[in-house]
């Protein structure tokens, strides 16, 4: 199949430019999913923000993706969500993408899209939608209704309630400026089946929860791609375990995950939303100005914070990293 012109005319470039600089960058490194800082009291903490995201643009990540899953997107208003979206194209300085989350019905994600086209950003990550299931047709009018409305580019991230047929996919894949899918998934057999019915430009990351665990398998399916949690508040950790993974040092990438990924994965499932939480916690423990997360998370109780100092511990240690 032949992919339709990936040029959305958007002001921060074309899409196939966007496609080549997101290409190059996760070939080179994780994908940063940056955390969104508050104050104690659960307002935004903007200055909080632009440190974090310093701090992990610093690290050399492929690409930064504001304002998504990791950042509490859900928790934002319109406001905070230009603070956010702004000071990461700010501290980016144009070194690498920018890929701001969008999300809830088309309507909304479209107000979402206008705010991350004016602050600069590069393209958009459509978070699956609110609440509802929905039949193929109904997924694929919803990124119908949303390219209609910006000129960003657009990456889907199925997970939920979104799963693409690879039927489906092909008519998402020629829809202008859709440049990508995230998967969250973790069906190889679905993916395989996406990644042979996507043109061969079409992008495609792994954005399974702690996606170090399953970095491998996916790449034998051809996505090798993938984003880090861990990179928010352990970037060394992240860095080396991708740079293990890309030299084939199985050794290297089978302690890495035994003695650090396994528990920390296990430690996550034991409350929900620690996939959010932890990542927070970590970073707090590391001394980033990130504050707690805000409702309906929770922030980590008392002996699993000391369990995930212990944890943090030991990965650094792992790596040879500083405390």
């Amino acid at each position: 199949m032949t992919r339709v012109s990936l040029d959305t005319g958007s002001d921060t470039g074309t899409g196939a430019d966007t496609v080549r600089r997101l290409r190059d960058g996760m070939a080179r490194g994780v994908l940063s999913f940056p955390l969104t800082s508050f104050h104690e009291d659960g307002t935004l903490d903007p200055d909080g923000c632009r440190s974090h995201l310093a701090a992990q643009i610093a690290t050399a990540p492929g690409a930064v993706f504001p304002a998504c899953g990791t950042g509490e997107f859900f928790s934002l208003d319109e406001d905070e969500y230009r603070t956010v979206v702004t000071l990461a194209v700010e501290e980016a300085a144009g070194r690498l993408p920018v890929v701001a989350g969008v999300g809830y019905g088309w309507a909304q994600a479209a107000r979402f899209a206008r705010i991350a086209e004016d602050a600069g950003a590069d393209a958009l990550l459509v978070l699956p939608h609110y609440l509802v299931a929905a039949p193929q047709d109904g997924l694929l009018g919803q990124l119908r209704q949303l390219t209609a409305r910006t000129r960003l580019p657009l990456i889907a991230y199925q997970r939920g309630q979104v799963a693409f047929t690879a039927a489906t996919l092909r008519h998402v894949a020629a829809l202008p400026g859709v440049i990508g899918l995230k998967d969250g998934h973790s069906d190889l057999d679905r993916l395989q089946r996406l990644t042979l019915a996507a043109p061969a430009d079409f992008l495609f990351f792994n954005g399974a929860a702690t996606a170090e665990i399953q970095a491998r398998a996916y790449a034998t399916v051809g996505v090798p791609a993938y984003s880090s949690a861990v990179h928010a508040f352990a970037p060394e950790i992240a860095n080396a375990f991708f740079t293990a993974l890309r030299a084939d040092d199985h050794t290297t990438v089978d302690t890495l995950l035994r003695d650090f990924y396994v528990p920390l994965v296990e430690l996550r499932d034991r409350v929900p939303g620690y996939a959010v939480s932890l990542v927070k916690a970590a970073a707090r423990l590391r001394g980033r100005p990130v504050g707690p997360v805000r409702a309906p998370l929770t922030d980590p109780c008392a002996a699993d914070l000391a369990d995930l100092a212990a944890l943090l511990a030991t990965g650094l240690d792992l790596v040879g990293a500083d405390q």
